[in-house]
């Protein structure tokens, strides 16, 4: 899967990883970079299929399925390991904290670090340009189409104060998250809010690209506000639907997502 420029020379490739990740390379002319790279086997088949220079590696967060590849990968081509400060990471040249800027000419990368805690307690995510292509995110395994992170470490509280940062980012966003996790999603979702038209719609078409065996993302940020129950916790519709679960009304955005990511937790 691949998302490239009219001339063929930039683009963002992701390279399957296990049974669900995406390792996102992102590819200019000859040079490119790699997000979190669970695997190196992926990214190394790609650099020798592609013929390309490996110069930066950026790490989201600590789980290894997100960084088992790096030391292999460092030691291969020497890249420059880009993560978060507050993570524990099996390499990291470049400590990275919110508003830090990392700007790469060669690869045509230019972005800013968002703090994200939540599913992890030092996640953070990368919003800018990247490859010609603006504005992009990379949020690891902070936001899903359709769903959004389990709560490993952090808190509903960190979580909400996470996604209401995503939220406020331009509409035209393009979401490179880490796993291929719609279809699931979005039955949940379609649980949770089944009179969503939107929502009945992006299940069609994602459906329909996993038929193909085509991936769902990059998803658009406009399109998840309009179907993610984790990103419309203020919704009336979403309210309702979480009321009638428990005993209790929950109205505080920081209940409803809590009870939004109990009833994931629990969904089959």
């Amino acid at each position: 899967m691949q998302n490239t420029n009219k001339d063929g020379t930039s683009h963002i490739i992701g390279l399957p990883a296990f049974d669900d990740n995406y390792i996102w390379l992102i590819r200019n002319q000859t040079l490119c970079a790699v997000v979190d790279p669970g695997d190196a086997a992926p990214v190394l088949k790609a650099l020798q299929q592609h013929r390309l220079q490996l110069r930066a590696i950026f790490l989201t967060h600590h789980h290894r399925d997100h960084t088992g590849g790096v030391l292999e990968l460092v030691e291969q081509t020497g890249a420059t390991v880009f993560g978060p400060q507050n993570e524990k990471l099996p390499h990291c040249d470049r400590r990275l904290l919110e508003h830090d800027r990392v700007m790469l000419p060669e690869l045509d990368l230019d972005l800013e670090v968002l703090d994200v805690p939540g599913h992890t307690a030092g996640h953070i995510a990368y919003f800018g340009q990247a490859a010609g292509k603006a504005p992009v995110l990379f949020c690891g395994d902070t936001l899903f189409s359709g769903g959004s992170g389990r709560l490993f470490e952090g808190t509903p509280e960190q979580m909400v104060h996470s996604l209401e940062k995503i939220q406020a980012l331009p509409d035209t966003t393009l979401v490179y998250c880490a796993h291929e996790y719609t279809l699931s999603n979005l039955r949940w979702a379609l649980a949770v809010e089944p009179n969503n038209q939107a929502l009945a719609e992006w299940n069609e078409r994602a459906t329909a690209l996993r038929q193909q065996s085509l991936p769902t993302v990059p998803t658009e940020l406009g399109l998840e506000k309009r179907i993610n129950p984790f990103l419309r916790y203020r919704e009336p519709s979403i309210i309702d639907s979480v009321s009638q679960r428990g005993p209790e009304p929950a109205e505080a955005p920081n209940a409803v997502f809590a009870s939004l990511r109990e009833w994931k937790n629990t969904f089959r």
